[in-house]
């Protein structure tokens, strides 16, 4: 949950440098990575709690 805000700001930072476009990319995957895994998490926790 860290590391991709980390990675988006160290991108966009660093515009004028070549390997810009691939530490973008990296950043919104792993931001995504991290939204999905957060509800899955929840997930998991609300069916354990409330399974029958």
């Amino acid at each position: 949950m860290f590391l991709g805000p980390t990675l988006l700001y160290i991108a966009f930072s660093n515009q004028d440098k070549p390997t810009y476009p691939i530490v973008l990319i990296i950043s919104i995957i792993v931001c995504g990575l991290a939204v999905f895994f957060l509800f899955k998490g929840i997930l998991i926790i609300l069916k354990s709690l409330f399974h029958n």
